[in-house]
């Protein structure tokens, strides 16, 4: 059978005119193979004329198909459609019998067998249009119907779905049948269906049943987690019904942390799956654990935000997660003790935004619908700018039309369109109610067009005093604040904050001398790069960390990042500058961000070959001197944060086995699994250990993550025999899941190895489209994202993959993560040579 054909939106458009469909009647049979699976459906729709049209269906087997009581031809299943023909109008029946396939990629139904107890587990992932690898379906968003699940799975599974779920009787062969309560409308991409012998904490509030669930080898780490995981869940549940003044819609909420999870969590109504990443193993830092609890806000946002009211079609799907990004951390702030959410959101989200919006696959955060044809093509919006620069976009409109606006907008158009669908338009006409702003020209300037803006301060100095005028290089208007700070001490004291509109002839005088500091987008309330005038960029590079706000030192920092990937900054004086200023910071989220910027950009691109042991010398340093700032205990999260760094920048072997043979860092943190593999993947890059202690290492602990960690070192030993080893898994091991797929990528480009891999470079294109169209676009965006060469800063590279982007079986998935690797290269090749480094 062929590939899956894409649906068009003059086709979802067609369908919708004619069919409004109402239920759903999904069996599933578990029990009946290691690689298939039975799947029914019975639908029930209403034809509103007389027409043609199809029912999407990616099946291992058809096995057979009436419409009425009357036979289909189950021959005519072409690609992933049946064709429904000469539809009368009323209502209709329509049964159909499958096997499909389970996954093994995170895409439709995954099966996963955990290696540290044998124990399985299934989970759906029918987003954007994987339903139809589960069950037959009209598969678009506008299609909304009652969902019920009727599942047949081992005897001692629990099965989970969207509705409540009741295990209503035995097969007499082991075997248990378990019923959902029927949702109410929702679309067929958010249907969930999870069966396993979970292990499952519960509870109930506000007089509904609320649970997390996990696999049993997890149980331990998620039993010491609950009361944090449910205290998050129900403080936001309580501040979203304060907020929104339509009820949570749907009759329980549970939170599955699954495995092999190709997104962070996806947003299924009442059942929302989440990377089981999230259940901790090993330390990690506040800083992670309020990652989870925003990815917790998020998802839970989402319940109103794409299911209540869900988008007519994949051009507004910022309507979602622009949506749910922004109320994420809103919310979390507002109801949870993590309180500093907006300085994580500057420094680590922010600039997927800002790096996404400059390279040529840069699209609008509303794009036209004419742009998002099909849903091939709606795939390649999941990005920094559907989700980050929309949400910077929601913050600006929040800072511009005022909250109480805002708010009574967004209520306005859930009432409007729940249980429905809606468009742009409508959420304009929504707010509009609420104010005398223009909230369309609003949406025009800020939601129509491409690119950042640039902010630049133009100040001129007098014998009285100074003036600030604020040049823009862009097209939207920005309320922003202007930070002025003067010098006290080594610290920056804050003078005044002005609030600014720019454009604006507006210009700032004052008298006296003039500030040591003036930071456009102080507080960071708009989504623009900033620049700094002579003095100011001298003073943030002397004195950043006597900033005296969190947020305000994130501006900052994102400043000198820009600064750095657009040839205005050198790499060193950026590696200087972390270096003076990281040890004093007292924010972990502004260390862990400068940090994974220079370990992983800098260290990697932004430098020349011959410079990258300094590059790395200095991250040890950095490293060095937090370890010593920590040693009285009181910040462990910035004690592992820099154990990790002194880890990932090691040249040399010695301390790092030291370590190893005593299961410690001298002063702590205890060796846990998560730091073992590290220091193991490090030892080796630097092949100071080989296959026997990567066995030991396995045996020790053989879980899902012992699995990955040792396919990460397997790909990294620094021998050719290794390396062809690595190529093969990845490029002719089908079997290979996504999450080992991604482990062995990590592994096999490390630029300490770039003369045993370079014949590979070239390899790789041809080699990932091949393997893109064979597997799929799960496999396909992996290979993109982690198996891409990113060390090799130079035209061979570039050379080779813009030919590769003329080939015609290259799927659009792919093409799209090339295109932004190979600018990311050529970005780095042109600062190299601007710095001279």
């Amino acid at each position: 059978m062929g590939p899956m054909s894409a649906l068009t939106r003059t086709e979802a458009q067609l369908r919708a005119q004619l069919l409004d469909v109402h239920h759903y009647a999904v069996t599933l049979d578990l029990t009946s193979g290691d690689d298939t699976f039975g799947a029914t459906a019975a639908i029930r729709f209403t034809a509103r004329t007389t027409g043609d049209t199809f029912i999407e269906l990616k099946p291992h087997e058809l096995l057979s198909a009436t419409l009425d009581g009357h036979p289909l031809d189950v021959a005519a299943l072409e690609d992933n459609r049946l064709p429904l023909t000469a539809l009368t109008p009323g209502p209709h029946e329509l049964h159909l019998d499958t096997r499909m396939r389970y996954s093994r990629t995170g895409e439709g139904l995954h099966r996963f067998t955990d290696p540290a107890d044998g124990h399985t587990y299934v989970y759906s992932q029918m987003f954007l249009d994987d339903v139809q690898r589960v069950f037959p379906a009209f598969d678009q968003p506008d299609l909304k119907a009652v969902f019920e699940f009727t599942v047949t799975a081992p005897d001692h599974w629990t099965v989970l779905a969207n509705g409540i779920t009741t295990r209503t009787g035995e097969t007499g062969t082991g075997a248990a049948i378990w019923q959902s309560a029927p949702t109410p409308p929702i679309s067929t991409y958010l249907a969930a269906v999870a069966a396993g012998p979970w292990h499952s904490v519960t509870t109930e509030h506000a007089g509904l049943p609320f649970g997390i669930h996990c696999r049993r080898s997890l149980a331990p780490h998620l039993d010491a987690d609950a009361d944090e995981i449910l205290s998050v869940t129900t403080a936001c549940f309580d501040r979203y019904q304060q907020k929104f003044t339509e009820p949570y819609p749907f009759d329980s909420y549970d939170q599955a942390f699954v495995p092999e999870f190709n997104a962070g969590a996806m947003e299924n109504p009442g059942l929302v799956t989440f990377r089981d990443e999230y259940i901790f193993r090993s330390a990690v830092t506040d800083t992670e654990r309020q990652s989870r609890a925003m990815t917790i806000s998020h998802e839970m946002a989402h319940m109103w935000f794409g299911d209540l009211v869900t988008l007519a079609w994949f051009d507004d799907i910022w309507l979602n997660e622009s949506f749910a990004e922004y109320m994420g951390y809103q919310t979390l702030t507002e109801a949870t003790r993590f309180t500093d959410t907006w300085t994580d959101f500057g420094v680590t989200r922010k600039p997927w935004g800002y790096d996404a919006d400059q390279r040529p696959s840069t699209h609008p955060v509303a794009p036209a619908p004419e742009d998002v044809p099909d849903t091939t093509s709606a795939l390649l919006n999941f990005d920094g700018i559907s989700y980050a620069k929309g949400a910077s976009a929601l913050r600006q409109l929040v800072a511009w039309l005022g909250e109480k606006d805002f708010l009574a907008g967004i209520n306005t158009h859930f009432a409007r369109h729940k249980f429905a669908n809606a468009s742009l338009d409508d959420f304009i006409d929504s707010l509009a109610a609420h104010t005398d702003r223009d909230v369309r020209a609003w949406a025009d300037a800020w939601l129509r067009t491409t690119g950042t803006d640039t902010l630049t301060p133009r100040v001129e100095e007098s014998p009285t005093g100074w003036t600030l005028t604020v040049d823009r290089d862009g097209s939207r208007p920005h309320r922003i604040a202007v930070g002025v700070y003067d010098r006290d001490g080594r610290d920056l004291e804050l003078r005044e904050l002005l609030d600014l509109d720019v454009p604006s002839t507006e210009v700032v005088s004052a008298d006296g001398n003039r500030p040591a500091l003036l930071l456009l987008n102080d507080a960071d309330l708009t989504y623009a790069k900033i620049r700094l005038d002579d003095t100011s960029l001298d003073t943030v590079l002397r004195g950043l960390s006597g900033i005296p706000e969190a947020l305000t030192r994130a501006v900052a920092w994102n400043c000198l990042r820009d600064m750095v990937r657009d040839g205005e900054l050198s790499p060193h004086d950026y590696l200087a500058t972390a270096e003076a200023h990281l040890p004093e910071e007292r924010d972990l989220a502004i260390v862990q961000g400068v940090l994974a910027f220079a370990r992983t950009e800098v260290a990697v691109r932004y430098v020349a070959p011959e410079a990258r042991t300094a590059a790395l010398g200095t991250l040890t340093t950095i490293a060095r001197d937090l370890l010593r700032r920590t040693e009285d205990g009181s910040a462990p999260g910035m004690r592992l944060t820099a154990v990790r760094t002194l880890i990932g920048s090691a040249t040399q072997p010695d301390t790092l086995d030291a370590w190893l043979a005593d299961d410690t860092v001298p002063g702590g943190p205890a060796l846990d699994p998560e730091l073992r593999w590290r220091i193991l993947a490090r030892l080796s890059v630097l092949g100071a250990i080989g296959e026997p202690e990567i066995d030991a290492a396995l045996e020790a602990d053989p879980s899902a993550t012992g699995q990955e960690g040792a396919a990460r070192c397997r790909a990294s030993l620094p021998t050719p025999e290794a390396k062809a080893a690595a190529w093969d898994r990845l490029f002719r091991d089908d079997s290979l899941s996504n999450y080992l797929f991604t482990a062995t990528a990590q592994g096999f480009w490390q630029p300490e190895q770039a003369e045993l891999v370079r014949d590979y470079v070239a390899r790789f294109y041809p080699e990932a489209v091949a393997l893109a169209t064979r597997r799929g676009p799960a496999i396909g965006e992996a290979a993109g994202r982690y198996a891409f060469p990113v060390y090799a800063v130079d035209e061979t590279n570039l050379k080779a993959g813009h030919a590769c982007l003329t080939d015609p079986d290259l799927i659009p998935l792919l093409r799209r993560k090339l295109v932004d690797q190979l600018d990311d290269v050529a970005r780095a090749l042109r600062a190299r040579t601007a710095a001279g480094s």
